[in-house]
């Protein structure tokens, strides 16, 4: 399971069984950004329903590779996730996963209306898809 963890959303991705290919499944929504119960109660269900071994949680890092605050806060997410749901946890770095997620919207000529009401879960799709790469990418030189 990907996720792109926002101040009041939440984009969730999973992959497919053989962790080939990532697809955007939902946005989760809350009014506050502290306001977190709810949250990870809905995280903690997908992963059950989908039989999650593994969630990656963006990792938004500055540019220049320093840890901000929002940083800070998936780092945490991150750590109450794990411990609510006894799955292990990724942070994985997100840096330009929502303009790469703004972007391929753009190209399918989505709405501007549409597109923010998905972006989130095509971020979350963009962030497990390039762990599901890089793990497939390092499995093979591991092996050869």
């Amino acid at each position: 399971m990907g996720l792109d963890v926002g101040s009041v959303t939440v984009g969730v991705a999973v992959s497919d069984e053989l962790l080939c290919t990532a697809q955007g499944l939902e946005v989760i929504r809350r009014k506050q950004e502290n306001k977190l119960r709810q949250t990870y109660a809905r995280i903690e269900e997908l992963a059950l329903a989908y039989g999650v071994e593994l969630i990656v949680v963006g990792y938004p890092k500055n540019m220049n590779n320093t840890v901000g605050e929002r940083a800070q806060k998936c780092e945490a997410f991150a750590e109450d996730i794990k411990r609510r749901t006894g799955i292990e946890t990724l942070l994985w770095d997100e840096r330009l996963t929502t303009v790469t997620a703004h972007r391929v919207l753009d190209m399918a000529e989505v709405g501007l209306k549409k597109k923010m009401a998905v972006v989130d879960k095509i971020a979350a799709a963009v962030i497990l898809q390039s762990y599901l790469d890089y793990r497939a990418n390092c499995g093979k030189a591991l092996k050869e």
